[in-house]
């Protein structure tokens, strides 16, 4: 049945059908009994599943990742598909259009998508304003980022921002400076930025009363090297982990024509074909700390055994999205049969 409708609306341009498919969802669970019936379909509710990572205890470790739900509009209604956990974000101190349209593209011989979507979204008060909505039982994450013509050396003071607004409202945090479509960026992963910035962060924690966890986006296209500065910054900083990975700027061993790909142009590439790259730095980071922190793993997970296989490099949870677009909601609960199976 899905295979029909992703067909269908594969057609049509994907950041409109994004919006399409969404308002249809929550016309169709604002129905009488559709929302008992999406829980039928898509949740399994098992005591085995439960995850607890850094303090907090997720229903299960399945998760959808940070760029769908950018403005904490769709939370409610995307916890029918069964999901343990969902990142909103990434969410700016104000709100900016992001890049030019076109900026999101299918690759369909590759099971890929390109964005260069730029950190669109309507900025941190609205944000909070929608997440004042939450009327289900679901740990919710906040990616945080900074705006495009904030320059890196004022950056640590939008992700301050954002991590003030957004601590009463969010169960964690995502550090998110891994994003390869806003200029400049992924120059804040080096090492001595990026430990200033996480310690500032780690400092307005330690202020709370209660604290919540923090952790940090990086990108797949890091060196080995830029990985161990990576597990020294998390542990210098003591943030409590490390999701990997964001999208990926390589183009190397893809299916789809070259002259497809440049037509397209620049973007961060998700999907089947960041699916070894991604559990290649799972487990080089999860070996090389002796597993001294967790790690949500994300990219290129599109079937049960994919999931299974960030588990067994380190992951303690992951998450979805391209494959989420690609194979349809009943992944989510495909991969949760599959987890509890190994229990």
């Amino acid at each position: 049945m899905y295979g029909l409708l992703r067909s269908i609306l594969f057609r049509f341009d994907p950041e409109k059908v994004h919006y399409f498919t969404v308002g249809l969802l929550k016309t169709t669970l604002s129905i009488p009994g559709f929302k008992v019936l999406f829980k039928k379909l898509f949740f399994i509710e098992d005591k085995k599943l439960e995850t607890t990572v850094a303090g907090l205890t997720f229903k299960n470790p399945v998760g959808l990742a940070a760029g769908f739900d950018k403005n904490a509009t769709m939370f409610n209604e995307m916890y029918y598909c069964g999901f343990g956990f969902i990142e909103i974000g990434t969410v700016t101190p104000v709100g900016q259009p992001g890049n030019d349209k076109p900026r999101l593209f299918r690759v369909k011989d590759d099971s890929g998508i390109i964005n260069r979507m730029g950190f669109n979204n309507e900025g941190v008060e609205v944000a909070i304003k929608n997440l004042k909505k939450k009327n289900i039982d679901l740990i919710i994450g906040g990616n945080i980022g900074k705006n495009k013509i904030t320059t890196n050396e004022n950056a640590d003071s939008d992700y301050q921002i954002c991590f003030e607004a957004l601590f009463p409202y969010v169960d964690y945090f995502a550090v998110n400076v891994s994003s390869p479509n806003t200029p400049n960026l992924r120059d804040l992963q080096e090492k001595e930025p990026l430990t200033k910035l996480l310690k500032r962060l780690m400092k307005l924690n330690s202020d709370k009363e209660s604290q919540k966890p923090i952790f940090l986006k990086i990108a797949p296209d890091l060196t080995d090297t830029q990985l161990d500065d990576i597990i020294e910054i998390v542990q210098e900083s003591g943030i409590n982990g490390v999701i990997a990975t964001n999208t990926t700027i390589s183009r190397d061993n893809l299916k789809t024509d070259s002259t497809v790909l440049n037509k397209i142009g620049a973007g961060g590439l998700s999907g089947k074909p960041l699916k070894e790259r991604s559990t290649e730095v799972i487990r080089y980071l999860s070996v090389k700390s002796n597993k001294s922190f967790p790690i949500i793993g994300v990219g290129g997970i599109h079937s049960e055994k994919d999931a299974l296989e960030k588990i067994d490099a380190g992951a303690d949870l992951i998450q979805i999205y391209s494959g989420f677009i690609y194979e349809g909601p009943r992944l989510v609960k495909r991969i949760n049969k599959a987890i509890l199976a190994r229990k």
